[in-house]
């Protein structure tokens, strides 16, 4: 039978999109939503805080649900589920990621690549998300959690951990090779993580000192600023920080057949290349597109077999307009997260 809660619940909503410092969030009270056929009502433990609710907030993403809540990293315990719902059960623990619909029967579902469905949507943009104390999602695309992570250090793993996996499959990086990583927050230092676990040596290059240290911290081979050279020629790169200036940095990097692989669903304008120094000797620019529901499976599962060390620093939800300053101004290493009650 389907099962309810009533009540209402705190939440942060998008009021007019523009610079998180100018106040775009409002704390509002809303009724708890009620699940949907084939959907769950999920209690948030922890939502992490991601570049693209930022993106979100301040309008860089078109508006796609006016008053939205943001917040696509969520970790939280079912609570009440739809009709026709046969899992997870009341009182599962389940991740919500930004992926939360696809049609199934495009050319792009069946052929597995259904993070291009023309008709997909996404947690925090096109339905309510994770900034509050409720949430409503599908049940076909929530996600079972590794053990022996606290719930503020799973949040990350729910898009910045996979949507980190999925670029740096597209970077394609071969056995043992060359990696360099620009820009280091909740993505990037979970997917430098993977790669080194894997045999890879890893560069990083970002702006903070702090996330330098990070980096050098959990085993990469150097740590330097954005726009220098790595130490040698790289076989790939995964681009995390939304700079469009520093494409062409990351691809004179590359050696030879190298990949550059650009992590983020937002970026600023990418200046003229040339072909010599960027692009010859078969190097390749490529985008990533969300993930798929199998890239999501395929992560948690090497978070499960490879402890991962998750960096996060802890807001209560009534903080959330400060911790997206501080993302902003990368005033921390690694990833927020928001906890309801902290």
């Amino acid at each position: 039978m389907p099962t309810r809660i009533t009540g209402e619940m705190t939440a942060w909503e998008v009021d007019v999109p523009g610079p998180i410092e100018g106040g775009p969030l409002r704390r509002v009270r809303r009724p708890v939503p009620s699940p949907g056929p084939g959907e769950l009502l999920v209690r948030v433990l922890a939502c992490g805080v991601c570049r693209t609710d930022l993106h979100v907030v301040e309008g860089d993403l078109p508006v796609h649900r006016p008053r939205v809540v943001p917040g696509h990293e969520v970790v939280g315990e079912v609570v009440a589920v739809g009709e026709g719902v046969t899992g997870p059960a009341v009182g599962a623990a389940v991740g919500v990621a930004w992926l939360r619909h696809t049609c199934g029967r495009c050319r792009f579902c069946v052929r597995g690549d259904e993070n291009l469905c023309p008709g997909s949507r996404y947690t925090g943009w096109d339905a309510d998300g994770g900034y509050a104390e409720y949430t409503v999602a599908p049940a076909a695309h929530v996600h079972a959690l590794p053990t022996g992570y606290e719930h503020r250090d799973l949040a990350p793993l729910l898009c910045a951990g996979i949507i980190g996996y999925r670029a740096l499959r597209r970077a394609s990086l071969p056995e043992g090779g060359r990696l360099g990583v620009y820009g280091f927050g909740g993505s990037a230092h979970l997917a430098a993580q993977v790669a080194l676990a894997r045999g890879a040596r890893v560069h990083v290059l970002t702006r903070g000192e702090r996330a330098r240290r990070l980096a050098l911290e959990l085993g990469a081979a150097s740590a330097r600023g954005a726009r220098e050279a790595p130490p040698e020629p790289l076989d790939a790169a995964i681009l995390f920080a939304p700079v469009g200036d520093l494409v062409p940095v990351a691809l004179a990097a590359l050696d030879r057949g190298g990949v550059l692989s650009v992590a983020g669903i937002h970026l600023s304008d990418v200046p003229p290349l040339n072909h010599r120094d960027h692009l010859f000797q078969e190097r390749e620019l490529r985008s990533v597109t969300s993930n798929t529901r199998t890239d999501a499976r395929a992560f948690l599962a090497i978070a499960e077999t490879v402890r991962l060390a998750v960096t996060t620093t802890v807001y209560p939800l009534e903080e959330a307009p400060r911790a997206l300053e501080d993302l902003k101004a990368g005033r921390f290493a690694g990833a927020a997260v928001l906890v309801p009650g902290a």
